[in-house]
């Protein structure tokens, strides 16, 4: 029961923030001149740039951005003496039809290491699976194109059933699917531990607290670290075994 109850309040938070956007609006302005100013920076030492390229969890809405995961995550290679400079260009309410439309721009200074968070705002409107994953495979595609280098992570998502079960099933599926047929990194859900817990999360339910960051980061380092330490001689590789659904 006590499962029940901490979805339903995931279920109503997803569908107040996905449905109105008023809320954000403020904040999403002051975060695109800050996505401006950062993505127009360009690296003036030898480090290489890991982008941080998503929505409102990457530009950590309702927080400092000293709070959010991409900060964390710079603050983690420092402390291990790790020369990569972290780019956030997260901007809250962007769908992938809309990074796909920045995604040139953006791409216009070297990137090593790009980690792809979009399609949560895609699933709370229901978007097309179909659509939403041809955005994605478009932004992999250019990111490719312009540096066949360039090391990919996906980061995974998960939507209630408000959509309905099978809508569900196929957005979360979607993310393995495309990790898989591009030999991509993938997170396999990026809210893992965090998702669903109202202490972890805002008022509004579904962005995490600084604890949630935490929590958010320590699930993009899992995957990162294989990339990013020299372990083993050689660069991890993510085998994603799944049974891909047919989408539509």
């Amino acid at each position: 029961m006590l499962k029940v109850l901490k979805f339903r309040y995931f279920l109503l938070a997803l569908l107040f923030v996905g449905c109105g956007e008023t809320p954000e609006k403020k904040e999403t302005e002051n975060q695109t001149e800050a996505v401006s100013s950062s993505e127009k920076s360009e690296t003036t030492s030898d480090d290489k740039v890991i982008l941080f390229y998503g929505n409102s969890l990457t530009a950590a809405y309702g927080l400092d951005t000293k709070e959010g995961f991409p900060n964390r995550i710079q603050q983690r290679l420092d402390s291990l003496g790790l020369d990569y400079k972290v780019i956030n260009s997260g901007l809250s309410g962007e769908t992938t039809s809309g990074g796909l439309n920045r995604l040139d721009w953006v791409l216009n200074q070297p990137v090593d290491i790009f980690v792809l968070e979009l399609g949560a705002n895609d699933g709370l409107r229901g978007i097309p699976i179909a659509e939403s994953m041809n955005n994605l495979q478009e932004m992999i595609d250019m990111v490719k194109d312009k540096n066949p280098e360039t090391k990919i992570i996906l980061a995974g998502m998960q939507i209630p059933p408000n959509m309905g079960a099978d809508y569900a099933s196929q957005f979360k599926t979607m993310y393995p699917a495309l990790a898989k047929s591009n030999n991509t990194f993938l997170i396999p859900f990026l809210l893992e531990g965090v998702a669903g817990i109202p202490e972890l999360n805002l008022e509004d339910g579904i962005h995490p607290t600084a604890e949630g960051q935490r929590i958010v980061t320590n699930n993009v380092w899992e995957i990162l670290k294989t990339i990013v330490l020299p372990v083993r001689g050689t660069e991890a590789t993510v085998d994603v075994e799944v049974e891909v659904e047919e989408l539509n």
